[in-house]
């Protein structure tokens, strides 16, 4: 089955939108950091943590997860501080 999009494995990091997990104190350095990049495609990469299976069965009626897709939650300040990198539309 083909998808309207798909993700490209082999799009390169080109910078971070926003700040750094530690600017904004949301690492220890030591256990993770969530971070939101723009890739050379235009693609952006979120990393952030795997809540899939605390969400799938309280998703809203309109959204669906791919077997391949999954649900990651970041901090909202890490948002907030991107929101200055992201375009508008």
């Amino acid at each position: 089955m083909s998808r309207p999009w798909e993700a490209d494995p082999s799009a390169s990091f080109t910078h971070r939108l926003g700040k750094s997990a530690e600017e904004l104190g949301n690492t220890d350095g030591k256990t993770g950091c969530p971070d939101i990049w723009q890739l050379d495609n235009g693609d952006v990469a979120v990393i952030g943590r795997d809540l899939t299976d605390a969400y799938t069965y309280r998703l809203p009626e309109d959204v669906t997860l791919a077997p391949d897709e999954r649900l990651v939650v970041l901090p909202g300040n890490m948002l907030s501080a991107a929101k200055a990198d992201i375009p508008d539309a």
